[in-house]
């Protein structure tokens, strides 16, 4: 964990440091086997690669603009790419950007076309490729990205195979930020988002949201060393103790988010490996701030006061994970605010912050399912048995699992949810906290808040960044609408038949990209 933690300040440290020159090497030696799995065997293409995937409802596709759970994302990265990767080590690499530079302040960037590259339909990718699926995010649009591309004052075409792109105001996060999921890259106008065409390792064959999908190997894929598969079954399982019998009676060949409750019982099956990868993944009990009683901070402080944490992650978590402090900034982050005094489990202060609101008691009703993540609904159930000391009484509404998405979450006032955390501090305080945000999922608005992300953003001084960083993590702990009482390691299990599987320090499935890095044994 140290070490990750010391490559990533590494890395962030030459963003921040460099003016001119911070172009990147292009794809040869970036896009190989990992060390251990090239020791292990030889790489070999065949088989066809099953998946059982939680995460996925009746309402997805594979419009870039509004993804937003497991199944269509990890579907996404199959048939398209992004412009920059995030590697094993949470360092931001070229992907359909080759290379990249930047003048001093950050603000003007120019990045690099990849030569060489054609959509599955042909078409060679040119900038405008790459300029058009960045408009699709951009001014009036209902894309949950727009916040994020708020940022981009200008995006210009220098030529077929240069873009340039102006910021707002600099930030040397920028590499970063453009490695957000949504923003893949779909040819110049294209818009039939249930038939996608994409540069990627696997071209669209047949697919049923919700259900399940079939994607056949990309023969002409760009990058060496990938796609190995002849192609890819997913299959739509997001009961929890369905996608478990399926690893474990042979079905699926890898399944995504374990049960915590399973993992030392999976553990000592012979023909299954665990994957568990720390990372920035948070589970939130959310509260929406424009509705009542949640618009009086001292009930939200209630609420956060009257959640026994340690119970929660030793039991809803079997300890897969660590404290969270009603922020979204993880302990691995440089720039977490190690300072902030960690909130306990408090009933009497949960009363006195009930007695300023007005109030001897509170009734809340709490929506939970277990799409929201696996043990959501345990978890729920934990947190109504300590908030019961405080004279919050809490009834679970438990909600079905397809449509939680696009009927619960930022609908009801008060629901779990998840968030799989951002390669930045300031990628996640935006698109999670900033107030213009698609996906601020609490509806917590705070100029000071935004003025000084802003201010953040721009500054390449480390020291004082992180400084900023500290007092909005404060901000959301003391006043925003999230309670994020732990942050949970990404677990996976996969059968060992399957090669070349790593961990990832973003989401599960090494980052949502598992399917076009592993291979079957014969």
């Amino acid at each position: 964990m140290s070490d990750n933690k010391t490559r990533f300040e590494l890395t962030r440290r030459g963003f921040m440091a460099g003016t001119a020159g911070l172009g990147m090497a292009t794809a040869g030696g970036l896009f190989g086997v990992p060390a251990f799995a090239a020791a292990e065997e030889k790489p070999k293409k065949g088989g066809v690669l099953k998946l059982g995937i939680g995460g996925g409802s009746t309402t997805d596709n594979f419009d870039p603009r509004i993804l937003k759970d497991w199944v269509p994302v990890n579907q996404a990265y199959m048939v398209m790419n992004g412009l920059v990767e995030i590697d094993a080590n949470n360092n931001a690499i070229p992907e359909l950007f080759e290379s990249w530079e930047t003048k001093p302040g950050a603000t003007e960037w120019t990045f690099k076309v990849r030569q060489g590259v054609t959509f599955h339909n042909g078409k060679a990718l040119t900038a405008d490729d790459i300029i058009y699926s960045l408009n699709l995010h951009r001014g009036e649009t209902t894309s949950a990205a727009r916040s994020t591309a708020a940022q981009l004052a200008d995006v210009v075409k220098v030529s077929d195979s240069e873009v340039k792109i102006v910021l707002t105001s600099g930030n040397a996060d920028l590499p970063y930020i453009l490695s957000d999921y949504h923003f893949l890259v779909v040819p110049d106008g294209w818009t039939d988002f249930n038939k996608p065409v994409g540069t990627g390792p696997f071209v669209y064959d047949t697919y049923q949201p919700g259900v399940r999908a079939r994607f056949k190997r990309n023969e002409n894929y760009w990058k060496p060393n990938a796609a190995w598969v002849d192609a890819v079954e997913v299959i739509v399982i997001n009961d929890i103790s369905a996608r478990t019998n399926a690893m474990m009676s042979g079905q699926v060949h890898a399944i995504n988010q374990l049960d915590f409750k399973t993992v030392d019982l999976l553990k000592r099956n012979p023909n299954l490996n665990i994957v568990q990868s720390a990372g920035g993944q948070h589970f939130t009990f959310l509260m929406d701030c424009t509705q009542a009683p949640f618009t009086d901070n001292n009930i939200r402080l209630a609420i956060k006061h009257a959640i026994d944490r340690e119970q929660l992650l030793k039991t809803a978590l079997r300890g897969y994970g660590r404290i969270g402090n009603d922020h979204p900034i993880p302990s691995t982050d440089p720039f977490y605010a190690a300072d902030l005094p960690q909130r306990p489990y408090d009933p009497e202060k949960a009363k006195f912050y009930l007695k300023q609101a007005g109030l001897d008691n509170l009734k809340l009703s709490l929506s939970a399912s277990d799409a929201a993540f696996s043990g959501a609904v345990d978890a729920a159930a934990i947190f109504r048995t300590s908030a019961a000391k405080s004279g919050i009484d809490v009834s679970i509404k438990r909600e079905p699992a397809d449509g939680y998405w696009d009927n619960v979450w930022m609908k009801a006032p008060f629901c779990m949810s998840y968030w799989g955390g951002r390669p930045t501090a300031d990628q996640m305080l935006t698109i999670a906290y900033s107030s213009t945000s698609a996906q601020n999922d609490t509806h917590w608005k705070n100029e000071t808040f935004d003025a000084k992300l802003l201010e953040a953003r721009a500054l390449l001084d480390k020291a004082k960044r992180k400084e900023i960083y500290a007092e909005l993590q404060a901000l959301i702990s003391n006043e925003g609408g999230a309670m994020i009482p732990m942050f949970g390691d990404y677990l996976d299990a996969t059968s060992k038949k399957l090669k070349g599987v790593t961990t990832h320090p973003m989401f599960n499935f090494m980052g949502a990209r598992l399917a076009e890095k592993v291979w079957l044994e014969s």
